[in-house]
């Protein structure tokens, strides 16, 4: 079975949400044993992953030095970020690996998302990321160019597009890796935004991606036979947070498509991943699950997570789903792009740690 997973940031920082290197050393040998036991099962895996911890790390390092050095742009600050956390789970992964026997080799990928120049979000730029900041601090990264909006007394924090991903473009590298017999890393952080600049160019904008959206498009482009979302929760809960709480198991696309129109899942975490789940499923008819990721086996076995499957009714879309895949009227959830998603899952409402910028 091919299976596209996507990691949240927080498989990547200590339970607390701690960043520091060995802390994400750690986490990513703790979540390296999982994968590795699928890939040891007979699945090929094609991994992604966020990076809201660690561009959190980077913005802080432009802002203390930016009366030295020029800022580096975001899209940058992915690419580095994608090549850092690549190199963590291929030397996690290659251990696990080797421990079971396996002679699967692992490949990391720097790899493009395309988005639309024309996405709104780039006009009216509206996604928190980063700390907030006092006035004057502030004032000196909007001299460099920068969108910030104060908050009140909270402070000043930086705002950015959270454009939809629209293609891949390095899947058909990560594609050829597969083949060839690696375990594949690719699209981390939801993919470094790119806009299309001339007949045959891109260039890379200030923007951060839904890491979870993104994972979609890969799934989909991968011709993937399921999509696994794992996260620090075993299943999408209704009612997160109260007494009535309760998990939701096996569901169709259409059923789950309602709930997240009511506005049953928090913008700034769980929606996403409902959003990007359907948008599989109604794709390719194949199934997407939720699930924490140390549930993969047993999530896959069908024996825990959220299972989202096909309407016995419907053919599958065989488009994009960088399509609406929402009812209607209801705002694309790409409120919590990959470099930007709380490491917790949260109540409605619950404000993501300042320095945690995510998907």
């Amino acid at each position: 079975m091919r299976i596209v997973i996507a990691l949240g940031g927080n498989a990547m920082t200590a339970p607390d949400g701690s960043a520091r290197p060995a802390d994400q050393r750690a986490a990513i040998d703790r979540a390296a044993e999982p994968i590795a036991d699928l890939v040891c099962a007979g699945h090929q895996v094609l991994l992604t992953h966020g990076n809201g911890p660690q561009v959190g790390n980077l913005l802080v390092k432009n802002e203390l030095a930016a009366a030295v050095v020029p800022p580096v742009p975001l899209d940058w600050c992915g690419a580095q970020t994608q090549a850092t956390i690549g190199l963590l789970i291929m030397n996690s992964l290659d251990r696990a690996l080797a421990a079971r026997g396996s002679t699967v080799a692992t490949a990391a990928l720097v790899s493009r998302t395309l988005v639309d120049a024309a996405d709104p979000g780039f006009t009216r730029p509206s996604k928190p990321i980063g700390r907030y900041l006092p006035a004057d601090e502030a004032a000196l990264m909007i001299g460099h160019g920068q969108h910030w909006r104060d908050f009140g007394d909270r402070g000043w924090r930086r705002v950015v597009a959270s454009p939809e991903p629209l293609e891949c473009l390095d899947s058909p590298a990560a594609l050829a890796l597969l083949a060839a017999g690696y375990l594949v890393v690719c699209a981390g952080g939801g993919g470094i935004p790119v806009v299309r600049d001339g007949p045959a160019g891109y260039r890379g904008v200030e923007a951060v991606v839904d890491k979870d959206l993104t994972a979609a498009l890969l799934a989909v482009s991968a011709h993937a036979d399921r999509l696994i979302i794992a996260t620090d929760v075993e299943h999408v809960m209704l009612d997160y947070g109260t007494v009535h709480a309760q998990p939701i198991g096996r569901i169709s696309v259409s059923v789950l498509a309602a709930l997240l129109g009511d506005g049953s899942f928090s913008a700034g975490n769980m929606a996403p991943k409902v959003t990007a789940a359907c948008r599989f499923v109604r794709a390719t008819g194949r199934p997407a699950t939720i699930t924490a990721l140390t549930a993969l086996e047993a999530a896959l076995a069908g024996r825990t997570g959220t299972i989202v499957e096909a309407d016995p009714d419907l053919a599958p879309t065989g488009s994009s789903p960088a399509a609406k895949t929402e009812p209607a009227g209801t705002e694309p959830a790409n409120t919590d792009p990959a470099g930007t998603e709380p490491s917790r899952s949260e109540p409605a409402g619950t404000d993501p740690a300042q320095t945690d910028p995510t998907q």
